[in-house]
């Protein structure tokens, strides 16, 4: 990893050998709960080795949310888990994180409306589905964008056709996902079909 500073605006943790958090900005230790209510608050950070300068941020956001799944909040589902063990070493593994990062900005941009949306659903099975759909739809279309990013025009024929199998096998598998989870949604839906009916 690189060894950075960070920017003005973002707090500076330094992390010590014996495992210790020191908050630079109010020179007290902390702990990975006071981390996590500074993420919760929007509050930027940057967690270097006290010793090397080397950036363990992502390390140390990884291990809040370990420590948040061992409490049972249980935020990542074991399936998302497996699908996402699954990417590493996969052709694709360059591609996830941009498609997860624009599905969660665009969750995160709309939260207020979801809200909303999450509490008509608590009300009927009907809006639930819907609202699957909708977040569905919406990811498959981020994902198309990213996709598209690394699979421009290339020619059919000839030596550059070669050098292009790599993405569009990527293409390909990214297409294969988006089919999986159009066949996932409708099987929900007939469940939820076959739900509604039994009440009737």
């Amino acid at each position: 990893m690189s060894k950075t500073k960070g920017s003005k605006s973002e707090i500076i943790i330094k992390k010590y050998a014996n495992r210790r958090l020191y908050d630079t900005s109010t020179s007290q230790y902390v702990t990975l709960d006071h981390l996590r209510d500074l993420v919760k608050k929007g509050v930027h950070f940057q967690v270097i080795d006290a010793k090397s300068g080397e950036d363990l941020t992502h390390g140390v956001l990884a291990q809040i949310i370990f420590e948040e799944e061992s409490r049972g909040a249980n935020l990542l589902p074991v399936d998302f888990l497996r699908q996402l063990i699954g990417f590493y070493g996969d052709s694709l593994q360059t591609v996830v994180p941009g498609y997860l990062q624009m599905s969660m900005n665009n969750f995160t941009q709309q939260q207020e409306e979801y809200r909303t949306k999450v509490g008509e659903a608590m009300m009927s099975p009907q809006a639930t589905m819907a609202l699957i759909e909708e977040q569905t739809r919406r990811n498959m279309e981020a994902f198309g964008k990213t996709m598209r990013m690394f699979t421009p025009f290339v020619p059919t024929t000839g030596p550059e056709a070669h050098e292009a199998d790599a993405p569009a096998a990527a293409a390909r598998e990214g297409e294969d996902d988006i089919a999986r989870m159009r066949d996932e949604l409708d099987d929900m839906r007939a469940k939820l079909d076959q739900i509604l009916k039994a009440k009737e």
